[in-house]
């Protein structure tokens, strides 16, 4: 991650409008895939300093996390003993598996993605669960993916082919972040036109901020039972492919 990025990011986790909306949605996905007394074991891949742990913690009962940049984990952080620093590959083993791996925007950011992918699947138990976002759409790539080192972004069928060489069964799918679309299109002209020196994102003005967040919930509550086939995230649940013949 870019140095000034990372020096920024846990300002930006608990206070911008993205993060904050992309929370919440993660939270009520979470209570809804949670089985009545939670996961055994918890893996977040690419976890940074833990920033999600506290509200991740009451959904299992073992909290891990890997983080391949240690310029992102603070060492007198509160959730340090739960995080591994280091890559995430076939050395990372686990004696018995994970009920739950969460990948969270960071296979974006890949050269490979097929085998963090591929990974993440030979850790799960047999019936755990694997819950991923990601970028999505190339039409909407701007500065702002340059600037965060994105190697990519994707669709549901593009996810859908790395799901099926990584072993992953595909439970369900959903893109959000609707309303940004046509702000990331206008953005992507401006700047084929009108290039500029790429920038991390800020915090608006509070007032903006706020205004910013409210219709990201609102497409999350009310539209999320309409197959929208556009926006510019994308979460996907799944497990492992072997599963679907136990």
């Amino acid at each position: 991650m870019v140095p000034e990025y990372a020096q920024r990011y846990r300002d930006l986790y608990q206070r911008h409008w993205w993060w904050r909306a992309r929370e919440a949605l993660l939270l009520r996905t979470l209570e809804q895939l949670s089985p009545p007394k939670g996961w055994d074991a918890i893996l977040d891949v690419g976890c940074g300093d833990g920033l999600f742990f506290g509200e991740l913690q009451r959904f299992g009962a073992t909290l891990e996390g890997v983080e391949s940049d240690p310029t992102l984990v603070s060492e007198n952080g509160p959730w340090r003993r739960h995080i591994h620093v280091r890559a995430f590959d076939s050395s990372f083993q686990r004696a018995s598996g994970y009920s739950l791996i969460l990948m969270l925007d960071m296979l974006e950011h890949l050269a490979d993605p097929l085998s963090a992918l591929q990974h993440a699947v030979r850790l799960l138990e047999p019936r755990g669960r694997i819950l991923v976002t990601v970028p999505a759409f190339e039409a909407l790539w701007t500065s702002h993916d340059d600037f965060n080192e994105h190697r990519t972004r994707f669709t549901r069928a593009r996810f859908a082919r790395l799901a099926r060489e990584a072993g992953m069964r595909i439970d369900s799918t959903r893109y959000f972040f609707y309303w940004t679309c046509p702000v990331k299109l206008a953005q992507r002209w401006k700047e084929r036109f009108l290039p500029g020196v790429p920038a991390p994102a800020g915090i608006p003005p509070r007032w903006a901020n706020r205004a910013l967040y409210l219709p990201s919930r609102l497409e999350q509550t009310l539209l999320a039972p309409f197959p929208i086939p556009f926006g510019s995230s994308l979460l996907i649940v799944g497990g492992r492919a072997v599963d679907a013949g136990q």
